[in-house]
């Protein structure tokens, strides 16, 4: 009996090596590229690098514990090509963009709960009715609440043979799995399928010409937001939380997942702040106070602001009249307009040429 490993034994070992700060492995989360061994020797290359040094220094140290573990491997190299007539599997998929889209940006959360979507769902409205052309992909495929919180529920139209027309609702484009699925039937999809849907919500949708489409992520680091993250050109990132601990410490993997990526964090947003009692005007910090703040100084990452606690919110979303409707210059709306100058005037900062942040309608 053979004493060499395996490919599949290699990247089972592999599993063992946790990402820092992410909760689940390099193989997993498709860290692992390049990988060859020749002559008792495992080359293989761990893309995209951690940001910081000590998480480098951590990986390697797993890796190389992991597979000098294994029989018949003598030393483990990682370098970024793999040695001379060595076999390595395909390079990873070129990320891209989308027709016609200037700015693809992903908002997203470490956990569920957080208002993600009512959050996604005002700022669509707000960049709209501040003169910018929009669209907002519901990416949550098993929890699409863009339709509800919408106030539309219809069957997309296909034009052109195999192409989706978007459905239009105050101002913006939306696709969601809930029109095509509509109802209470569940999702039940795995990995590669929840690929493709992304894929054809980002590819075969007609979205025409956009300023910005906000992509609804899934709460978490799973394989939506993987697959979009590695497959998609992003302007970046929006980390929705609360100021309670427990959703700070979930908010730090979707950051840190992210940043892992290469992708540009724009900010942090923290939901659920103070909440102001309608009868005393009394201030309650129900979730806690200023930990998305915090957090954002931690990871040196742009605050963009703290929403209230606001029932009306939460009724409008319910209703399918989301806050932003109702204006600027209202009291439920007006934070979500703030938001959305201050989101737009970000994303113009990171672009890769100068660009004035938004053309606002007088």
């Amino acid at each position: 009996m053979s004493d060499v490993p395996g490919t599949e034994a290699i990247i089972e070992a592999l599993r063992g090596v946790q990402a820092p700060d992410l909760g689940r492995d390099v193989v997993s989360l498709h860290l692992v590229h390049d990988l060859a061994y020749k002559d008792g020797i495992v080359y293989l290359t761990l893309r995209p690098s951690p940001p910081s040094e000590a998480a480098r220094r951590y990986l390697e140290a797993e890796t190389k514990r992991v597979l000098l573990g294994l029989p018949g491997i003598k030393g483990v190299e990682l370098k970024h090509d793999p040695p001379r007539g060595a076999a390595a599997p395909p390079a990873a998929p070129e990320k891209i963009g989308v027709p016609g889209v200037k700015h693809i940006i992903a908002i997203g959360s470490g956990k569920g709960g957080v208002g993600k979507t009512t959050i996604s769902v005002n700022l669509a409205i707000a960049l709209a009715e501040l003169g910018a052309s929009v669209g907002l992909m519901d990416a949550d495929v098993y929890g699409p609440n863009v339709p509800r919180m919408m106030g539309i529920n219809q069957m997309p139209r296909v034009v052109g043979g195999n192409r989706i027309e978007p459905l239009a609702q105050y101002g913006v484009r939306l696709i969601s799995m809930g029109f095509l699925n509509p109802g209470d039937k569940p999702v039940i999809w795995r990995g590669p399928m929840l690929h493709s849907a992304v894929q054809q919500f980002l590819r075969q949708v007609a979205w025409g010409e956009l300023d910005y489409l906000l992509i609804d992520l899934p709460p978490g680091t799973g394989d939506v937001s993987l697959t979009l993250a590695q497959t998609t050109s992003l302007s970046g990132a929006v980390v929705i939380t609360t100021p309670s601990e427990v959703s700070l410490e979930d908010g730090r993997k979707a950051l840190n997942m992210f940043r892992h990526l290469n992708i540009e964090v724009l900010g942090l947003v923290e939901n659920m702040g103070s909440f102001v009692c309608p009868h005393c005007q009394h201030s309650v910090d129900i979730f806690s106070q200023g930990g998305g703040e915090r957090m954002a100084a931690e990871f040196e990452t742009t605050f963009l602001g703290s929403l209230p606690l606001d029932p009306s919110v939460r009724a409008g979303g319910d209703a399918g009249r989301p806050a932003a409707t109702e204006g600027p210059e209202s009291i439920t709306g007006r934070p979500f307009y703030e938001l959305a100058k201050r989101l737009a005037a970000r994303v113009a900062q990171t672009a890769p040429e100068p660009e004035n942040w938004l053309h606002v309608r007088a």
